[in-house]
């Protein structure tokens, strides 16, 4: 299992994800989900993934290798002309993949399952956010679904709901969702840091500013033992209910 969010604001977008991958309640290891492709002035794409991870990583590798032969392998991810385009692309590679992962039908397509968030923005549109499914077909991110996550979803999903606004702050976005990824690291052993972030501001066409979290990160540690004593003075303040 995973946890990854991508989210949009007023001042552009924000992803984040974790790195755990497991094969057993005893057999943990690190796996790097998020992904990007950049051309500077023109375009910043960012994915993440969940699901099998023999699809994930072949879908990343035909991305990239295509992506890097455009005059041979085409579709190419950077040469798509808009963000509805490369979503498109995006869910037609992942359909590829587990298509031929599956050669035994769709029971067997099951377990070659994956989903991805793919977001960015290309010269001439807006940034945005797509959520695309195992099938290949995919949705946009709205003003009424400013985030789409995918993975342990149900755990981190509350306080993203109770506490989102557009216009916050980068800043308070990455709090907000590291809030969001501590809850779902204490709720399920299958999410684990450290996490991946990355922080796209409006036309700047520039994936730059990322940053790996780790156990250890003293802002990270600050804020979930915080929110764990604010959950327990909120409680005692409530009133009780009596019958």
């Amino acid at each position: 299992m995973t946890y990854c969010v991508g989210m949009k604001l007023d001042q552009g977008l924000v992803f984040m994800s974790d790195t755990r991958t497991n094969a057993g309640v005893d057999n943990f290891a690190v796996a790097k989900k998020m992904f990007s492709w950049t051309v500077p002035g023109e375009r910043s794409i960012t994915i993440m993934t969940a699901g099998n991870l023999a699809t994930t990583q072949s879908l990343v590798s035909l991305l990239e290798e295509r992506s890097k032969s455009p005059e041979e392998r085409n579709p190419n991810i950077l040469h798509e002309k808009t963000m509805f385009q490369v979503a498109r692309l995006v869910g037609a590679t992942l359909k590829e993949v587990i298509a031929e992962s599956t050669p035994e039908g769709q029971a067997s397509a099951d377990q070659f399952s994956a989903s991805v968030i793919v977001g960015g923005q290309i010269m001439g549109g807006q940034p945005t956010v797509f959520l695309v499914y195992p099938a290949g077909n995919f949705i946009e991110i709205t003003d009424d679904t400013p985030f789409f996550q995918i993975g342990e979803t149900k755990y981190g999903k509350p306080i993203l709901v109770r506490a989102y606004e557009p216009s916050m702050s980068f800043e308070d976005a990455i709090k907000l969702l590291l809030v969001s990824f501590d809850s779902t690291v204490k709720s399920n052993l299958s999410v684990g840091l450290p996490f991946d972030l990355q922080v796209y501001e409006v036309d700047s066409f520039d994936n730059s500013r990322s940053k790996r979290i780790e156990q250890d990160d003293p802002v990270y540690q600050t804020i979930s033992n915080g929110w764990g004593d604010a959950l327990r003075d909120a409680f005692r303040q409530l009133p009780n209910y009596t019958f």
